[in-house]
């Protein structure tokens, strides 16, 4: 049960950023060059699963991701809405796809699936 909750939260998260990127009639263009850039971080995985997960948790946490979303709103810089917009769009789709934040053991182990 708690699985499918954090999920569909996360499936909410994703729905919530599309909503609002249309209604600020934001650029789909940059949306779609940039949905896939933190995915970068999984180059981390190249020297091993410790510092594979950890950049990989760095760049799929809320926790960066939402400071730059509500910066781009105070400072009304459209451009850092935008990224924190997409950024966290992002990993509301990966983790309701079933990627979670990585344990060091290996990039399949998440907290996703330890519930």
């Amino acid at each position: 049960m708690n699985k499918k909750l954090i999920k569909l939260e996360n499936l909410a998260v994703f729905i919530i950023c599309i909503v609002v990127f249309y209604r600020f009639d934001f650029s789909w263009l940059l949306f779609i060059l940039l949905i896939f850039a933190p995915d970068i971080s999984m180059f981390g995985y190249l020297k091993g699963t410790v510092v594979g997960a950890r950049t990989y948790n760095l760049f799929h946490t809320y926790l960066l991701s939402i400071p730059v979303l509500v910066l781009g709103f105070v400072v009304h810089t459209d451009l850092l809405t935008e990224i924190g917009l997409i950024w966290t769009a992002h990993i509301g789709i990966d983790r309701f796809l079933g990627y979670g934040l990585k344990y060091d053991s290996g990039f399949k182990d998440t907290h996703i699936n330890r519930l």
